[in-house]
C-alpha cells in the first residue's frame, strides 16, 4: 500500500535530506508534502525555530521556500512541493503563481500566521489556489498563554474556528486542509478549545469539527502531529454511533470510517504513532487506504 505522508517540513526537528529521507525509507513513506512556513519573525517562537538552521538559503522565515525546492531537486519522485506565501504581503498571488509555473507547485501550505483567516487578502490568495486547483493546509492555535510575557505571552495563529469557517463559506472552490492544536481541539464540544493546547478526557457531544465536515465538503485534514493523535486517541464512547458503523466503544473508528474520503495521513513529526494507531483500529482496507494515500493523490490530479 503507498503511505504519503501530507505535512512535513524541511530541515525539521533536526532532519537533514539524507535523514529525513532515511527515516521516510525506514517507515515506508513513499512520498512527502513538503510544506513551507513563511511569517514575519516576530510571529514564531524563537525559542522553538531558528532560522540559523537553513544554512546560505538567507531567508529568516521558519520554513523557506528554498529548502523544499532543494529536497525536490534532489529527489524529485519523493517530494510533492509546496509553498504558502504570506498573504498579507502584496506580492503574495504573484509569487504563489510564479512558485506554480516554474517550480511545479502543488499544495499551498503551511499557513500559519497572526492573522484572521478570512482577512480579505487571504481570502483572494485562497480564492487563488481555488482557481488553480491547490489544496490549502492550515494551521489554527488559539491564545493560550505560555507564561511568558516575551516576546509574545501566547502563540495564536488563525484567529479561532469561527473565522476558519468564515472562510470556508467564503471559497466554496478552495479545499482547506485543517491542523494543529486549534482544529483538534474541536473535535469534542467540552469547550476545552480555547484553555487547553492539547485537551484529552473523553469526546463529548457537540464536537464543531463533526458540524463542518458535514456541512462544508471543501474541508479536509490531515492526520498530523500531536493534536490530530491527541484528539483520535481520546474516548469516543460518550457519541452516539452513527448507525453505519459497525464499531462501538472507546475508538475513532466511527470518525475516521465517516469522514474517510477527507482525511490525508500526515506526520508533522519523523515518528510512526499515527501509522501504528490506523493499522491497529479496525478499518475497512479500502478506508485505510484513503486515509494513508489516495484522498491525497487525488487533491492533486
Amino acid at each position: 500500500m503507498t503511505i504519503i505522508d501530507a505535512h512535513n517540513h524541511p530541515d525539521w526537528l533536526g532532519h537533514d535530506l539524507p535523514k529525513f529521507l532515511a527515516n521516510m525509507d525506514r517507515f515506508g513513506i513513499d512520498k512527502t508534502w513538503l510544506l513551507t512556513w513563511e511569517c514575519p519573525p516576530d510571529e514564531y517562537n524563537p525559542a522553538s525555530y531558528y532560522p540559523a538552521m537553513h544554512f546560505g538559503s538567507g531567508s529568516a522565515y521558519p520554513v523557506p521556500f528554498e529548502s523544499c525546492l532543494r529536497y525536490k531537486q534532489a529527489a524529485p519522485d519523493r517530494f510533492i512541493l509546496g509553498y504558502a506565501p504570506d498573504p498579507r504581503r502584496p506580492e503574495a498571488i504573484d509569487q504563489l503563481h510564479a512558485a506554480i509555473e516554474i517550480h511545479g507547485v502543488q499544495v499551498c501550505g503551511e499557513i500559519k500566521l497572526r492573522m484572521l483567516y478570512d482577512n480579505p487578502d487571504a481570502l483572494r490568495l485562497f480564492r487563488f489556489c481555488g482557481e488553480k486547483g491547490l489544496p490549502i493546509t492550515f494551521h489554527i492555535d488559539y491564545p493560550i498563554p505560555t507564561g511568558h510575557s516575551y516576546p509574545r505571552t501566547d502563540w495564536w495563529y488563525g484567529g479561532s474556528i469561527d473565522s476558519f469557517e468564515r472562510a470556508l463559506q467564503a471559497c466554496p472552490d478552495t479545499i482547506f486542509i485543517g491542523h494543529a492544536p486549534g482544529f483538534w481541539a474541536h473535535i469534542s464540544g467540552d469547550d476545552q478549545f480555547d484553555r487547553v493546547g492539547y485537551p484529552k478526557g473523553p469526546v463529548l457531544p457537540g464536537g464543531r469539527l463533526f458540524d463542518l465536515f458535514r456541512a462544508y465538503p471543501n474541508l479536509y485534514a490531515d492526520l498530523s502531529a500531536g493534536s490530530a493523535y491527541t484528539a483520535l486517541t481520546r474516548d469516543f464512547s460518550q457519541l452516539e454511533q452513527p448507525p453505519f458503523s459497525p464499531h462501538t466503544g472507546p475508538s475513532a473508528e466511527p470518525f475516521l470510517l465517516e469522514f474517510q474520503d477527507r482525511l490525508l495521513f500526515g506526520r508533522d513529526h519523523f515518528d510512526d504513532r499515527m501509522q501504528s494507531l490506523l493499522n491497529n483500529l479496525q478499518l475497512p482496507p479500502q478506508a485505510r487506504q484513503k486515509i494513508f494515500s489516495a484522498n491525497a493523490e487525488s487533491l492533486l490530479s
